[in-house]
């Protein structure tokens, strides 16, 4: 049911991505209305709640999947004959919400049941949170190895266990306090979850307490990339990768989870992923949707931004038949475009390795020479090629119509990132190529610092977690967090230091 304006405001100022009504949103009529409120008001009964749903398409309540320290609740959905080794999404509601709501209105089952994969639907409910949301802001409950995020990926290990899914071949998706919740999980547990969708939601681990929830939801950070990425790495020390694949969903009207998150997530994703932040290629969807693709080293889309204009705060889907169509309109469930078909293939469960890039195949022979001032690249020709483009870090800086590019005007002491992509006679733009790094030469010697963790903390050179405390664009593990631990940080970079100790 929709909140009244007073409500509305009074939840957002409480941080808790708590839905409220967009103008311009899809709203449930009010008998949907009533409807969703029954069943969002308190969890569904065990049996009883869901008994009818699971005779007609497996939706059930699975018990005893492990410790559950976040103390939610088990839904699943399996089509009939499911084979062993298949796929698993795991898909997580918004705030007032329940497992049986997105079961309902997503629109998942229908590709459950069209490529074969099976869905867990975890729950929370107003014990953990008074409106029932999951706790994307609490560093105590979204953190690798406690609290809800924990659970979540106890019951994935359940569903393994059950249905014989592929660990290989596990997703997570949410919306709005799930879709926080998703991108924590996938920066949490990059180990588990192949790729991830994110629904009007956070950045992951944008806030750490409920108090600086409102902040991510409604303004800018002002963080770098690099620093958003580092977020992202500080989840699991010394993680080396491979990294989920990564699509972000946002409607432009959203006054809930304001857009700017989407522009952190894009930022947060792609540094993650290291590609830059021009896209591959840039297309319209139906619903008035552009889809930008941000392609990594291996010519396949990592990172994948859908923004739905003019949507408000909700999930996209689109009721009806077509292929290209899911779920079912309500509170929150937005009649646009169908976000889960377009997500599905970019994770590639409709058995295909998700959408390519347009164009040439990537040129091929980078190199990178550095002098002062300047990087020198030459690379081996595309058949086919009229021209080429040059990006340094992700931004376009030349457009040769050889195989040579000159990069001037450069800083001393440096790095920089190197990528060159075929555009043919059309002036379609194809695939870029493989990064390679070049450092000028000069710039001022390394910096080092021997401090307490609590004094790195306080200067800007480390994060802290959980009590641990981690090198700021290394990510690498300090120990505890206090003024007793003493370690050296050499600064090799704008932003970026490594452990030295003994070294300086």
């Amino acid at each position: 049911m929709p909140l009244r304006p007073t409500a509305a405001a009074l939840l957002a100022a409480a941080a808790l991505a708590v839905p409220s009504v967009v103008p311009g949103s899809a709203v449930a009529s009010p008998a949907t209305a009533s409807a969703t409120t029954s069943v969002t008001a308190t969890a569904p009964a065990p049996a009883a709640g869901v008994s009818a749903d699971a005779a007609a398409g497996g939706f059930q309540q699975v018990t005893g999947f492990g410790t559950n320290p976040g103390n939610l609740t088990m839904y699943t959905y399996t089509p009939a004959g499911l084979p062993g080794g298949a796929p698993l999404v795991v898909a997580l509601h918004g705030c007032l919400q329940s497992a049986t709501d997105y079961y309902r209105n997503s629109g998942w089952t229908k590709f459950a049941d069209q490529y074969g994969f099976a869905v867990v639907f975890p729950q929370t409910s107003s014990t953990n949170n008074s409106l029932s949301c999951f706790s994307w802001f609490d560093a105590g409950k979204d953190a690798r190895g406690v609290g809800e995020a924990r659970s979540v990926v106890e019951m994935v290990t359940k569903a393994e266990a059950l249905y014989g899914s592929d660990a290989h071949r596990v997703f997570v998706t949410g919306l709005s306090a799930g879709g926080g919740m998703a991108a924590d999980l996938l920066a949490d547990y990059p180990d588990v979850f192949a790729g991830g969708a994110i629904d009007s939601g956070l950045p992951a681990h944008c806030a750490t307490t409920q108090a600086a929830a409102s902040g991510c939801q409604n303004s800018d950070q002002g963080l770098t990339p690099a620093q958003c990425g580092d977020k992202v790495r500080a989840a699991y020390p010394g993680y080396a990768g491979p990294w989920p694949k990564v699509a972000i969903w946002q409607g432009s009207a959203d006054t809930v989870v304001k857009p700017v998150n989407a522009t952190e997530l894009r930022d947060q994703w792609t540094n993650v992923q290291g590609i830059g932040r021009q896209p591959s290629s840039t297309r319209s969807l139906p619903g008035g949707t552009t889809q930008e693709l941000y392609t990594g080293p291996g010519g396949q889309p990592s990172v994948a931004l859908f923004t739905v204009s003019g949507m408000g705060h909700g999930l996209a889907v689109h009721p009806g038949s077509g292929a290209d169509q899911c779920g079912a309109a309500g509170a929150y469930f937005l009649d646009t475009v169908c976000s889960g078909y377009y997500t599905a293939q970019f994770w590639g469960l409709d058995g295909g390795s998700g959408p390519t890039t347009p164009g040439l195949p990537a040129p091929t022979g980078l190199t990178a020479t550095a002098t002062a001032g300047s990087v020198t690249l030459a690379w081996q020709a595309v058949s086919g090629a009229a021209s080429y483009q040059v990006f340094r870090d992700g931004a376009q800086v030349g457009s040769p119509t050889g195989t040579a590019f000159t990069d001037g005007g450069l800083a001393a002491g440096t790095t920089y990132g190197y990528t060159v992509a075929a555009v043919d006679a059309s002036g379609a733009v194809g695939a870029r190529s493989a990064a390679v790094p070049a450092t000028t030469p000069g710039g001022s010697t390394p910096q080092c610092f021997t401090a307490g963790n609590y004094a790195h903390v306080l200067a800007g050179r480390a994060t802290q977690s959980g009590g641990l405390t981690y090198a700021i664009g290394s990510g690498q593990s300090m120990g505890l967090w206090n003024t007793f631990v003493t370690h050296t940080l050499k600064q090799t970079g704008p932003g970026y230091y490594v452990l030295a100790d003994g070294q300086c």
